[in-house]
């Protein structure tokens, strides 16, 4: 069967180096494009880098220096861009609490995985927002 991940683009926000590593090995065994961002600071600025449509997701670790997941992902929804509204961003988070997933709905989230990242379920999350 030809993926359904071949080709897509994928922006990781994930501070801590080794579960950034294994999040994009996961994503790559896929022939999915990871762009790496170590905070939500930076991972804003990605996003606006490039055109509308150009990501087609978003993997949001919550605990980051300079700018957490959370605040990240409502300034991406507040951005004046053609997709800010509806690009999916999937929440990574080591908290599984009600109100954890919450605050991620409540900052504009599409989805909750909780770490540690099994690939099954991150392949399961991103086939819901990535059908062709």
């Amino acid at each position: 069967v030809m993926d359904q991940f071949e080709g897509k683009r994928i922006l990781l926000a994930e501070d801590h180096p080794l579960n950034m590593e294994i999040a994009k090995k996961i994503l790559e065994k896929k022939g999915i494009l990871v762009t790496c961002a170590v905070d939500g600071r930076e991972a804003v600025d990605r996003y606006k880098r490039e055109a509308a449509g150009y990501f087609n997701a978003i993997l949001m670790d919550i605990r980051m220096p300079e700018m957490d997941g959370l605040e990240a992902a409502r300034t991406i929804r507040a951005l004046d861009k053609e997709d800010a509204k509806t690009i999916p961003i999937i929440a990574m988070t080591a908290n599984a609490y009600e109100e954890d997933r919450k605050a991620s709905a409540d900052a504009g989230m599409n989805a909750h995985l909780t770490k540690p990242i099994q690939p099954q379920e991150l392949y399961q999350e991103l086939g819901h927002f990535l059908k062709k």
